[in-house]
């Protein structure tokens, strides 16, 4: 058992940057690749990022890369959003999720997943 708890999220213009966090709860999150998702009204939800249990291999959406930076601080039990040059097109849900294959894109193949945190970026 997993729980995800997001925080971060918020408004901000165009070009801007916000982080993102996840904290888990339990001794297991070394265990467990972490991603990140985002889903808009009427949408599917949506991979932007994945990073596996050691922290040492990263995915991204061609969407997002360059900008967006996933980490991981298994003492801490956190994950990291770091997003930069946000653009309107990244207004959504953000979704933090656990799974137990390393660096899984789908979202079908993650077990655990956060509340979900607002961003939305004016231009």
């Amino acid at each position: 058992q997993v729980q995800l708890v997001e925080s971060g999220g918020g408004l901000v213009q165009a070009g801007g940057s916000l982080r993102l966090s996840c904290a888990a709860s339990g001794r297991t999150f070394s265990s467990y690749a972490m991603g990140w998702f985002r889903q808009v009204p009427g949408k599917e939800r949506k991979f932007v990022a994945a990073i596996n249990e050691s922290g040492g291999s990263t995915y991204y959406a061609d969407s997002v890369k360059g900008r967006f930076t996933i980490s991981r601080d298994n003492a801490k039990n956190t994950v990291y959003l770091q997003m930069n040059s946000l653009k309107p097109e990244d207004t959504a849900v953000y979704y933090c999720a656990a799974g137990p294959l390393s660096t899984a894109t789908s979202r079908y193949d993650y077990n655990y997943w956060g509340q979900g945190t607002q961003v939305t970026v004016s231009s």
